[in-house]
């Protein structure tokens, strides 16, 4: 074997021997790997087909170091090209759950992405690929859990012998089957086998043998796939193109010559058997229905050959019909003198109106790829790789590329953060959100040794003499009522009302700020009774500083903040982390300012420098933290820590508290061992927007809840401020989403806004979950919509969008249904006998084509949709 092609030349020859189950060649080791079943076929006659390909070959026995394959399904996803409406969705869906080995499928048509759980042993992905191409559509492997598979993007290229320099860098790895370089894009695309190396040591291998002279980075399959939206909006509309430009003088032709004599009179020149402008018409339809249209008769192809059809067979039927008897009857004509007349023009404007509808749905298409890229940047790009030496201690902590994780690498994984893959927990505790999963709303403790995780009757002579059109006859009478019948009829309109709409809504929310997880979602939004805003991180600013500070003992201010900041120093709360950095400016106020990474160098330094050290320290969850300095216990927190642990509140200090909390800020209670000893003021001022967005909602016909754990006055002052009257305070996390259960009882849609991680049980309850950009990766998970800009406007923003596009969905409708409804009974000639009217195939092209470009075309206007501003929300009225 010399290059890939004499590789895939073998694995064919292999492949074609009944009873083979699986074959990949590597070119490079000049081997191949086969599973057979050894009661259909022998090694011997494996080794024969290869030879009788051409190529020499030998047994080689089987290695006692040899590893089966993973036991168990695999999960693949898969890009699906050509799929046009909802019946291509359920079609090809169909055909994956019927293959042998599929245990699930689902497809998208927004994202054209379907998503295959198979047995490996059974059916591999080429076979799955071969199945949806069969079909009649395009496809291709995105990703799996197994993957064999990588494309990289390298750096430091710039000769052809830094080029020689890769290649044999390459040519020295073990377990790399064939690879492939683009000088022009600069990717490498490498096929190995998992079984032998994994994608990260590959990249290391590469990296490493080039004396770090390559950097390599992983091209991820979900930016690749957006930019193949691209690429496939310019091809059709290239191909639309192409077709009109050709179509444009059949159409003079038909239409404007007879009107100018000249022209005229040139067309009706004799040019051996036919005229002139019969020649030109058939040499240009010929080559938009042969050149610019094989892709139609190629998917159509496909469809028929699995027993299926879709709106490329349609087509196929349509444009052949006409174009084929209209060449049948220049020859019979010229035979015997009998001219019928021709229908070259139906099947070059049908082809045109079909390419322009097409060219249209990639350009709502497109908007979801900008969802797409949005998802790319929100999902867990990098992984915390943790190095252990024989002795289980740890040596190093690296990033690296997540789409590198391999089998056996142990990961760090931070509270809030996105679980990078599937694995086992061996240290640590956390809650992880597994609603995707599981379905179960609630975020899941994960402790040590838990798993992490689309008839002809005018032939008889019924019709009158009368109705044939001149120098017609019954059969052609009846074929013209049956193309325009099939043509028409085609259903593709109303597959796509909703499709493209949710598709070019998902783009534009997300070019506004708001990105939107699904269709559902959107129809969910539109009818949202109540938004339960979650207090801390989303109408405040999240941002918690200290205000006050009143020592109610003899201790030295300064001393008292210095054992409260040793007491919160090992707490993660916003409130903790605002104490420790008031505690610290009020003892180093002077200390010059430095760059964010140095300050924070700074800041550890003097922490390890002031403060106490800490023993038995305890968050916790909704009170506060307890722990011990110096021997004695330290308590920092609410009312509720100080009465479970008999701390008497005086009188003066408890009016102390009030005040604070009708103003709006929370009162911290400190005690050490036995006495209270100090309160400090804690405010987190709104978001400057909250206020007016509240109105807004109400204009809306939305009303707005307030939910916190925070205490009553505190949770009522701010309520105030915004405007907010419904409010729920001193609500334990898990008890938020028994508040969203309580407004959902009498059948009201909910939505839920928050940011945190205790948010997320919440976010997963409501029927409308949306969660703040800028709050944890757990909450984001658990929501419908993400507010990627920190902004409570979008809240305004993700619902009037919801309606509009629900609007415009039943404007879709209308404009799918108003076509077929009015054209089908005239293009079966319902009105021919008594009104004489009749649907020309080339007119009934244009309808059926039109139909789909009116809906596309309806769902297109919504680009441009305006975000209401803060302006003009308080002149929103209820529906």
């Amino acid at each position: 074997m010399t290059c890939a092609a004499c590789s895939n030349s073998v694995e064919s020859a292999i492949k074609s021997v009944s009873g083979v189950l699986r074959a990949s060649v590597a070119l490079l080791q000049n081997k191949a790997d086969v599973v057979f079943d050894p009661t259909l076929v022998k090694d011997d006659d494996i080794k024969n087909a290869i030879e009788d390909a051409g190529f020499e070959a030998e047994i080689l026995a089987e290695p006692s170091t040899f590893k089966t394959k993973p036991s168990g399904t695999l999960l693949g996803q898969f890009t699906i090209g050509g799929m046009t409406c909802a019946a291509c969705v359920n079609s090809v869906e169909g055909i994956l759950r019927n293959l042998p080995g599929v245990k699930r499928a689902v497809v998208a048509l927004a994202t054209s992405l379907g998503e295959v759980e198979y047995d490996p042993t059974v059916i591999s992905k080429d076979d799955i690929v071969k199945a949806i191409e069969d079909a009649g559509f395009e496809a291709a492997l995105v990703q799996s859990n197994h993957q064999d598979k990588i494309i990289l993007g390298v750096a430091g290229i710039f000769s052809e012998m830094d080029v020689q320099l890769l290649e044999g860098v390459l040519s020295t790895l073990k377990g790399l089957r064939q690879f492939r370089y683009s000088r022009i894009s600069n990717e490498l695309e490498v096929h190995f086998d998992p079984e032998v190396v994994g994608s990260r040591s590959l990249v290391d291998g590469i990296e490493g043998g080039s004396g770090m002279k390559f950097k390599l980075h992983v091209m991820n399959p979900y930016a690749r796939m957006a930019s193949k939206d691209v690429e496939e909006t310019s091809t059709m509309f290239r191909l639309f193109i192409s077709s009109l430009f050709l179509s444009i003088p059949i159409f003079f032709m038909r239409v404007i010559c007879p009107h100018i004599p000249l022209l005229y009179s040139l067309l009706l020149w004799r040019c051996g058997p036919f005229l002139m402008g019969d020649w030109l018409k058939w040499a240009l339809v010929s080559v938009v229905q042969f050149v610019i249209g094989k892709r139609f008769y190629t998917a159509a192809g496909r469809a028929l050959k699995n027993g299926s059809t879709n709106m490329d067979v349609l087509v196929a039927l349509g444009t052949s019909a006409s174009y084929f008897y209209s060449v049948c009857a220049l020859l019979y004509g010229a035979a015997t003198g009998f001219w019928s007349p021709t229908y070259f023009e139906t099947s070059s404007m049908l082809i045109t109106f079909v390419l322009l509808g097409k060219y249209l749905e990639c350009l709502a298409k497109g908007k979801t790829s900008d969802a797409i890229k949005k998802l790319v940047e929100l999902a867990p790009a990098t992984a915390l790789l943790v190095v252990k030496d024989k002795g289980g201690r740890c040596i190093e902590e690296r990033e690296i590329d997540a789409l590198l994780i391999q089998p056996g690498d142990g990961l760090k994984v931070l509270p809030g953060t996105k679980v990078p893959a599937d694995g086992v927990v061996v240290w640590g505790s956390s809650y992880v959100n597994e609603s995707m999963v599981t379905g179960e709303s609630a975020p899941v403790l994960k402790e040590a040794n838990s798993l992490v995780i689309g008839g002809i009757g005018g032939t008889i002579g019924a019709y009158p003499d009368d109705w044939l059109p001149e120098n017609g006859n019954y059969f052609v009478f009846a074929l013209m009522f049956s193309i325009s019948v099939v043509v028409i009829a085609c259903p593709c309109a109303l597959g796509l009302a909703t499709p493209t709409a949710v598709m070019v809504a998902t783009g534009v929310g997300a070019n506004n700020g708001v990105l939107i997880k699904g269709g559902d979602a959107l129809e969910r939004a539109q009818k949202i009774k109540y938004v339960i805003f979650d207090k801390t991180g989303t109408l405040t600013q999240g941002k918690a500083t200290v205000t006050n500070a009143k020592v109610f003992t003899g201790m030295n201010r300064g001393e008292f903040l210095r054992w409260v900041a040793s007491a919160e120093a090992s707490s993660e709360h916003p409130l903790a982390k605002a104490i420790v950095e008031y505690a610290r400016h009020f003892h180093f106020f002077d200390e010059p300012s430095a760059t964010k990474d140095g300050q924070n160098n700074h800041n550890e330094s003097i922490i390890s420098g002031w403060l106490l050290d800490v023993s038995v320290f305890t968050a916790l969850p909704g009170r506060g933290v307890k722990c011990f300095i110096d021997g004695k216990q330290v308590l920092v927190g609410n009312r509720k820590l100080m009465t479970e642990n008999e701390i008497t509140i005086p009188t003066h200090v408890e009016n102390f508290v009030v005040e604070l909390e009708e103003s709006a800020k929370t009162g911290i209670l400190v005690a050490f061992d036995d006495s209270l000893i100090g309160v400090l003021g804690v405010a987190d001022p709104l978001k400057r927007e909250a206020t007016v967005v509240i109105e807004g909602l109400q204009k809306m016909g939305v009303k707005p809840v307030m939910v916190t754990g925070d205490n009553w006055r505190t949770a009522r002052a701010v309520a105030r401020e915004v405007g907010i009257q419904d409010v729920r305070a001193e609500v334990l996390p898990a008890g938020k989403a028994e508040v969203i259960d309580l407004f959902q009882k009498d059948g009201s849609v909910v939505a839920m806004v928050g940011d945190g991680i205790n948010d997320s049980p919440a976010l997963a309850a409501a029927d409308v979950g949306m969660a703040i950009g800028a709050g944890t990766d757990i909450a984001i998970e658990a929501a419908d919509y993400v507010l990627m800009r920190n902004n409570l406007e979008d809240v305004i923003t993700a619902i009037d969008l919801s309606r509009k596009t629900l609007s415009r969905i039943r404007w879709n409708y209308i404009f799918a249904m108003a076509y077929n409804v009015i054209a089908i009974p005239v293009a079966a000639g319902v009105f021919f006998p008594s009104l004489g009217i009749q649907l020309p195939p080339w007119a009934a092209g244009a309808c059926m084509a039109l139909s789909s470009v009116s809906v596309v075309c309806s769902s297109l206007l919504l680009r441009r949709y305006k975000r209401p501003r803060l302006t003009t929300i308080l002149e929103i009225t209820v529906e």
